[in-house]
């Protein structure tokens, strides 16, 4: 069974709309405002590509990164691995950034019960929504920012569901006030 990770940018108030770039949102750019820069802080990222063996996005995602991602050498590791994308209206991938794409969390679970490494889910915040309430997320890395958003999608799901259990194997707290936060879902 391969390991499914969410990865995320979130703020104290658990906020991870637009943490780089998005006009729509007003808060857009926030882990570039306000927070020092401290690459340790980063070094997850880094971590992440040399470890996941595949990226699992939502269609709006896979629809901003497919144009930018590929050019990007310090993505590298995540433009050599295979990619999918859940959706239930793409009908075909951007050849840009070739991707299987999905139709259904079933085919995600088919996709974790195969072979391989680490599944990493980048942004794509319905995804992870949908993804921690069919009980297919195994890990969270998260880098908390000690900022208060207020309003913006969050990364946790709303919904009514028994609680979950998180066990911490990994954290750090950096000179900028970013915590790095890895949890386990206990099951």
């Amino acid at each position: 069974m391969r390991t499914l990770i969410v990865s995320g940018f979130v703020s104290a108030d658990g906020v991870a709309q637009a943490p780089g770039d998005d006009a729509a949102y007003r808060n857009a750019g926030w882990t570039f405002r306000g927070v020092e820069f401290d690459p340790a802080a980063y070094e997850l990222k880094g971590r992440e590509q040399e470890e996941s063996t595949a990226v699992l996005l939502g269609r709006t995602s896979y629809e901003l990164f497919a144009p930018v991602w590929p050019a990007m050498e310090e993505f590298a590791g995540y433009n050599a691995m295979p990619r999918y994308v859940v959706s239930t209206t793409l009908d075909h991938d951007d050849e840009r950034w070739p991707a299987t794409i999905l139709h259904s969390l079933d085919e995600v679970a088919e996709l974790k019960r195969g072979d391989g490494g680490p599944i990493i889910v980048h942004g794509s915040l319905a995804l992870a929504r949908a993804l921690a309430d069919a009980d297919l997320v195994d890990r969270y890395h998260l880098l908390v920012f000690p900022l208060l958003l207020g309003e913006g999608a969050r990364l946790f799901s709303e919904s009514a569901h028994a609680t979950v259990t998180l066990t911490v194997v990994e954290h750090d707290v950096y000179g900028n006030g970013v915590q790095k936060l890895v949890y386990d879902v206990v099951r």
